[in-house]
């Protein structure tokens, strides 16, 4: 075990969770109770998922394609020249820009033209050790609105992005990418690392 691993939190009660209404529900074991409903101020329990294998992803996938308790897909890309285009939308309408972490991004590329992400979809990536499916665009909901700082929810960016990238699917900002273990590439990924498009 690296020491970036967590133990399984033994002694907690096993349960079936939903991810988003996902079907089937999904095991997991309760990790906490008592800190986290402390800090949410109501009933709720963080559960850990030992085995990440077993939910399906629900979208656009390969039928082996797995997805833990993340969102809908285990990697979210995206392009901090798109997000300089949102806030340069942003600042013509008056309002203040948004940090990339509003979008909830687990890879940020840098040196990309604004939306190259769109040519890359259905492409396959490397960054790093790893190779990367492109499933397809995110489209975005209204978590994107609220401030993680303060809590506060408004308009922006759902707003702009609704003007300037609505798409018959939703409001697109980055890309869902799959890890491409049919390539036999796992490995590690790490900040600086060069994005390829391979096909």
């Amino acid at each position: 075990m690296s020491e970036t691993d967590l133990p399984e939190p033994v002694d907690g009660a096993k349960i079936q969770v939903r991810v988003f209404r996902s079907k089937p529900p999904v095991p997991a074991r309760i990790a906490d109770t008592a800190w986290v409903s402390a800090f949410l101020g109501r009933d709720a329990h963080l559960v850990w998922q030992a085995d990440p294998t077993t939910r399906a992803i629900a979208g656009p996938a390969l039928p082996g394609d797995r997805v833990s308790l993340a969102d809908g897909y285990p990697v979210l890309l995206a392009n901090t020249a798109s997000l300089d285009a949102v806030n340069d939308w942003l600042a013509e309408a008056g309002d203040d820009p948004v940090p990339i972490h509003r979008f909830r991004p687990n890879l940020v590329v840098d040196g990309a033209p604004a939306w190259a992400e769109d040519g890359w979809l259905g492409h396959r990536l490397r960054i790093g050790d790893v190779i990367f499916r492109v499933a397809k665009p995110c489209g975005r909901c209204r978590v994107t609105t609220i401030d993680q700082e303060t809590g506060e929810a408004g308009r922006q960016p759902l707003h702009v992005l609704g003007r300037h990238r609505r798409f018959d699917d939703g409001l697109h900002f980055a890309v869902n990418l799959v890890p491409d273990l049919d390539a036999g590439r796992t490995g590690v990924v790490r900040a600086g690392d060069a994005l390829t498009v391979l096909d």
